[in-house]
């Protein structure tokens, strides 16, 4: 067993809060479930099996987490929003005033959101999607690509409440689990107004994907080395938990790796700040981004 492995046999024993609180949920719909399968009456029944079904096909919350120093949202810095040519499935290349290419493992996110206030499909809402390139930088802020706004962009999400976009693989560097960042608005004229989004989270990179992608390409050779320092537990933002951000992901780093994940989005009023302890930039160094953020202070 690798040292990968290892890390990941202690971050599944890991009983995290909100793993708790998911428990605790889980066992109160069971309960009630065993409450009416002793009742005589059929049509009390049916209606405890089709509550829970529904129960299970309902997700739970995305919990709030920091957007992290290089947002581009307006935020702290840069506003790509409010960029003619951010509406857009394919984030590889820059556009507007910039152009260049992200190279990576090519890489398809698929997001199903999911309207908790509603019980709908978050049809019409609209999805800000940004991560580092390979090697660890994130555009418009990070040295080496201050010219380069690629890796970001906006989908609105069609009827069944699904965005998909095309990117690459994002890296890991040092002090953070692989991940991607996005915002969701209520629609894309709020979106790309660059104001009021109703959930920032974070979606956490399974551990074998990552460590395929990472062997696969020679461009990665920095975050093979990260991600040995690193567990979803020693995680500054998904240590506390991450049952509701971890995605799935499928396909192979010679065609293209298939990320996604179906996102329950509360009321703006009650969404959860996440219990984590990465109130400021990464760390820098081997592979990370580097040096404070221009025009503005450390991250929310």
């Amino acid at each position: 067993m690798g040292e990968h492995d290892l890390g990941l046999g202690h971050d599944l024993r890991v009983m995290s809060r909100r793993r708790a609180l998911s428990f605790l949920g889980v066992a109160g719909v069971a309960a009630a479930a065993v409450g009416c399968a002793t009742s005589t009456d059929s049509s009390s029944s049916n209606s405890a099996e089709a509550t829970t079904s529904a129960s299970a096909e309902t997700p739970a919350a995305a919990p709030q987490e920091t957007a992290g120093p290089y947002p581009g949202d307006g935020s702290n810095g840069p506003n790509v929003l409010i960029e003619s040519g951010v509406v857009r499935s394919d984030i590889t290349t820059s556009f507007g005033a910039y152009s260049g290419t992200a190279q990576g493992v090519p890489m398809t996110l698929t997001l199903n959101l999911r309207d908790l206030v509603k019980n709908a499909a978050g049809a019409g809402m609209a999805v800000y999607v940004w991560h580092c390139d390979r090697e660890g930088r994130y555009s418009l802020y990070t040295e080496g690509a201050t010219e380069q706004n690629y890796l970001r962009g906006v989908q609105v999400a069609d009827d069944n409440g699904t965005v998909r976009f095309t990117s690459i693989f994002p890296a890991c560097y040092a002090g953070r689990w692989p991940h991607i960042h996005f915002e969701v608005y209520d629609s894309l004229s709020t979106a790309v107004a660059g104001d009021n989004a109703r959930l920032t989270s974070q979606i956490a990179l399974p551990q074998d994907a990552c460590t395929v992608v990472f062997d696969a390409d020679p461009g990665y050779v920095n975050s093979t080395r990260n991600f040995s320092g690193v567990t979803l537990s020693s995680d500054g933002v998904f240590g506390d938990g991450w049952d509701a951000e971890l995605a799935t992901v499928t396909g192979t780093p010679t065609t293209t790796m298939s990320v996604s994940l179906t996102v329950g989005v509360a009321a703006r009023s009650q969404n959860t700040q996440s219990d984590n302890g990465f109130p400021g930039p990464p760390p820098s160094g081997n592979g990370a981004p580097s040096g404070p953020p221009p025009g503005g202070p450390a991250p929310r």
